[in-house]
């Protein structure tokens, strides 16, 4: 069966590895001339590694990657840590798979090695979609047309394979705005650069988390401010160092040597988008981004992603009826995806707490301790796709 793929981004590019595997005729159509190392950091939990080990790209992705040793929360101020919790090797015994922090082009890069040159049409901005007759098309601003067996939208949060679907959508505004950047190491002098360590702030609309990249030769760097007067929606927009440093010059002094080392970052605005209820149309279907895009305050969008790749060519290799398979697939993954994506909207509302909220969230976080922590997210980790 010929599969097209709109969208060459992570979520697109585990699907066409997957699809050829199980015998499928595949073609990658993205927008971008070329890829290019735009973007910053991919959190790769133990569940989207074991996925990305079935695609063949395990080797690839720890000549670049780094693991973090220990996940470790602060308190704003005095720096105090609140939980502690062993990661690097302790999670690769528990959940059978590490948890990886890489930058991601590099996640890309490793992909694209595992799909032949000609899979992956560059340069393929989507114009218009057919998807009313028995096989979808999709016209392309170069003039080209492709007619395919099946069509998966991978095409992110901005998908026009959805909006072909099921009209526009329309997403609700956090009132806050994250800031990214990342940085040589050898310009932070602040301890547990090896861990993933997150500052807990005062407020709802500070915090900030880092974790090591490139084996630890980089570290990545993510904040959060409020402002409701900045719309703007980019992964590749350049944000003010200055402002954000003004906007956590309260907190601990190992916590603002991290932005001290920034040279420039960048800055969106954050939107909530609901799961949609459908995923599926005949036979085309959505994945990742496209069809439930996530608030980044559990680190699952790219991972739901994955193993929403897989488990799509699962019921496509079991299933002559694709529309069927497609139905299928979006049936077993909602549950899953639902539950991951209200948990991270609720780290988003009740982690970042007032004052006086935030005192007792530091004492909680004290005496629940990372492990038992960890023992309430172990259903996401404990997954493989088997």
């Amino acid at each position: 069966m010929k599969i097209g793929s709109n969208g060459g981004g992570i979520g697109g590019l585990a699907a066409a590895i997957a699809l050829r595997q199980a015998g499928h005729e595949v073609e990658v159509y993205e927008q971008a001339s070329d890829y290019r190392r735009v973007g910053a950091d991919i959190n790769l939990t133990p569940n989207a590694v074991a996925a990305l080990k079935s695609l063949g790209v395990f080797d690839d992705l720890q000549e670049t990657a780094a693991r973090p040793s220990h996940r470790i929360s602060r308190t704003w101020d005095t720096g105090e840590e609140t939980s502690r919790l062993e990661m690097a090797n302790a999670a690769e015994e528990k959940y059978g798979a590490p948890q990886l922090t890489i930058h991601r082009a590099d996640l890309l890069q490793a992909l694209r090695r595992q799909l032949p040159d000609d899979v992956i049409k560059l340069g393929y901005r989507i114009e218009a979609l057919d998807l009313n007759s028995e096989r979808p098309s999709v016209r392309f601003a170069n003039g080209e047309t492709r007619t395919v067996d099946a069509l998966v939208g991978a095409d992110g949060i901005h998908s026009p394979t959805r909006t072909a679907m099921f009209g526009p959508e329309h997403p609700q505004f956090t009132g806050l705005v994250s800031y990214r950047a990342v940085v040589d190491r050898s310009k932070i002098n602040v301890p547990n650069l090896d861990a993933f360590t997150k500052w807990w702030g005062p407020t709802p609309d500070l915090q900030i988390v880092t974790f090591p990249l490139n084996r630890g030769r980089e570290t990545f760097i993510f904040a959060t401010t409020a402002q409701d007067d900045w719309r703007h929606e980019s992964w590749t927009m350049e944000g003010d160092v200055e402002e954000l440093r003004r906007a956590y010059a309260g907190f601990h002094p190992e916590a603002r040597a991290l932005l001290d080392a920034c040279d420039s970052v960048t800055k969106s605005a954050l939107y909530i988008r609901e799961p949609l209820p459908q995923w599926s149309l005949g036979r085309t279907t959505l994945l990742g981004d496209a069809c439930h895009p996530m608030v980044p305050f559990m680190a699952q969008g790219a991972c739901m992603a994955i193993e929403d790749a897989i488990v799509l060519a699962g019921h496509l290799a079991d299933n002559d009826n694709t529309a069927e398979a497609m139905r299928q697939y979006e049936a077993s993954r909602k549950p899953r995806v639902s539950a991951v994506w209200q948990l991270s909207a609720n780290n988003g509302r009740g982690y970042h707490l007032g004052p006086a909220l935030g005192r007792v969230r530091d004492v909680m976080l004290r005496a629940a301790g990372g492990t038992r922590i960890l023992a309430r997210q172990s259903w996401i980790y404990d997954w493989s796709p088997t």
